[in-house]
């Protein structure tokens, strides 16, 4: 499983049709919000299928958060989420970042903590969704 990164310039007309895929169709987030002045100034990283489709996405911005991680609906449950994570998380500890932190919906939480990530605070809505924020440290 090859994961993919680069600038967003690079990167959009890779990711941008599974966000839209995921975030707006499947979960009703508004279109507008769905590019943001975030994707200029993060890495994006993505896994393509053997068809050259991309099935999975995430974003790392320069301050150590993590957004945008999204998988295609038939490939859930196969990894590529966490590939996807690892690969940033790999990212922000080699550009020497020591905290990270991202928004997660309430329903993936347990996966987040898989990878090292403790919730904080309360849960709050974001573009109509429950999300917790989480944090983990780099090392």
């Amino acid at each position: 499983m090859k994961v993919l990164s680069g600038a967003w310039l690079q990167a959009r007309p890779h990711v941008l049709p599974l966000r839209i895929a995921v975030f707006v169709n499947e979960q009703g987030v508004p279109i507008e919000m769905e590019e943001d002045e975030h994707d200029a100034i993060s890495l994006h990283a993505w896994i393509e299928n053997a068809s050259g489709e991309v099935i999975a996405t995430g974003r790392l911005l320069p301050d150590g958060h993590l957004g945008r991680i999204a998988v295609d609906r038939a490939c859930r449950g196969q990894g590529h989420g966490g590939a996807i994570l690892e690969h940033l998380i790999t990212a922000a500890r080699d550009r020497g970042t020591a905290a990270l932190a991202l928004h997660a919906q309430t329903s993936a939480l347990p996966f987040y903590e898989k990878f090292g990530f403790q919730s904080e605070g309360d849960v709050f809505m974001e573009a109509g969704i429950a999300h917790q924020l989480m944090t983990r440290q780099t090392d």
